[in-house]
């Protein structure tokens, strides 16, 4: 990507990203939105990062394991998987919004992309078709080798009775005189 993220990485400088050419008022999710506060080194990954360590450090505390409010814990662990949720829905806002400004300014590596998945996508089916046949190919022959084993019985006459009724079988019957 050709632009910055804006503070997103660490070693780079917080705040937000130089505005886009021809994408006027965009504000990053870097900045503080309205009713957050966030300190000024901070960013997203940061805050997600605090935000996940935050909702297992509230499964596991002793706190909540010796509380015996039950209605305490359960709002506790809401609250911490709520910012939780809402942090990451403001990370993915971020990087749906860097993937709009490729878009806009690179339309051609959007195509390479979607081309490449294509193809990829294309040699898992084909994988799979292989599979599938290799797996036909097996039980056809098991089907193919249970029907001769059926049929060899029945060609060799077993014993000399069932001989002699295959032999007259094949005999003719006399004409009657008329």
């Amino acid at each position: 990507m050709a632009a910055p993220l804006g503070g997103m990485f660490s070693g780079q400088p917080p705040g937000p990203p130089p505005p886009q050419p021809g994408l006027p008022g965009q504000a990053s999710l870097l900045q503080a939105t309205p009713g957050a506060q966030r300190p000024s080194n901070s960013t997203l990954v940061d805050e997600l990062e605090s935000s996940f360590e935050a909702c297992f450090a509230s499964l596991v505390s002793q706190d909540y394991v010796n509380g015996t409010d039950q209605e305490e814990i359960r709002t506790g662990v809401d609250q911490c998987i709520q910012k939780f949720l809402d942090i990451a829905r403001q990370t993915e806002c971020f990087f749906l919004q860097k993937r709009l400004q490729l878009s806009v300014q690179k339309p051609e590596q959007v195509i390479k992309e979607d081309v490449s998945e294509l193809r990829n996508e294309l040699q898992r089916k084909d994988a799979l078709v292989q599979k599938h046949l290799t797996k036909l190919r097996h039980w056809q022959q098991v089907l193919e080798d249970i029907s001769v084993q059926h049929k060899k019985p029945a060609d060799i006459p077993q014993g000399s009775l069932a001989y002699l009724e295959q032999a007259s079988a094949t005999i003719p019957a006399p004409l009657k005189p008329t």
